[in-house]
């Protein structure tokens, strides 16, 4: 695959990242997504669209960390896939999965992959730390 096509897909995954993840830019993320998507990383039973994956950005972690802010680590793209290893960050100052505001700062690393059709999301797959931070947050630690 041709390198200039690799680079242009680690940039889309890189402004999702920014744009929606981290500033909840809805009108990015309706340009970013295919209306195929499917999230196979959403929690058994939950929404596998593109609805669920822009709900959990800005009714979950948006609320919870208002502050939230994305830093991406690494990147590594072959055919059509991007992989991206980062953190979000933030301050817990809202209720988090109802986990009342602490007001100490939450830190998920995630690594995910994304495939892309037509520089859109296609199908994402992930693993997080979130499940630690919360039983973090729930002990009082």
């Amino acid at each position: 695959m041709d390198n200039s096509l690799l680079d242009k897909n680690k940039e889309v995954v890189r402004r999702f990242n920014e744009e929606v993840i981290q500033n909840g830019n809805v009108e990015v993320f309706n340009d970013l997504m295919d209306d195929d998507f499917v999230n196979n990383s959403a929690p058994e039973g939950g929404d596998k669209t593109k609805n669920g994956m822009i709900h959990t950005f800005n009714n979950i972690l948006r609320p919870a960390m208002p502050d939230m802010k994305v830093t991406v680590y690494q990147q590594i793209a072959e055919d059509d896939w991007v992989t991206t290893r980062k953190n979000i960050k933030g301050t817990h100052s809202g209720i988090f999965l109802g986990i009342a505001a602490t007001g100490r700062e939450i830190s998920i690393d995630v690594v995910d992959m994304v495939r892309l059709k037509n520089g859109k999301y296609i199908e994402h797959w992930g693993l997080n730390t979130l499940s630690a931070v919360l039983a973090e947050l729930r002990s009082g630690q």
